[in-house]
């Protein structure tokens, strides 16, 4: 029994393979990113290694908004609730952090 991929013809590979670059792509980046935090997390090479995982989380998440939520092509209104979005989460992780390291 052949697979579904193997019944395809070239040019519906080829169609299929545009329409699923860019969310393979993005998934392949977040999950090399995601590797360098685990990497930085586990090894601490340095003391201020907590600065690039900083620049790291961020990078990840303007990947997110630009290319996963397709923000770029959204209408002004849209992008500014979606940055408001983030910005309301990064407060709400902020104040669970606050309270987990006060303890």
């Amino acid at each position: 029994m052949k697979s579904p991929l193997a019944r395809l013809s070239p040019g519906d590979r080829a169609l299929l393979w545009r329409h699923l670059r860019t969310p393979v792509l993005t998934f392949l980046a977040l999950l090399g990113l995601l590797g360098v935090i685990v990497a930085l997390g586990a090894t601490q090479p340095f003391a201020q290694a907590w600065i690039v995982e900083l620049a790291v989380v961020a990078l990840m998440v303007a990947l997110i908004l630009l290319v996963s939520m397709e923000v770029r092509r959204e209408p002004p209104l849209i992008r500014l609730f979606s940055g408001i979005g983030f910005f309301w989460v990064c407060i709400m992780i902020g104040m669970t952090l606050t309270d987990y390291l006060a303890r």
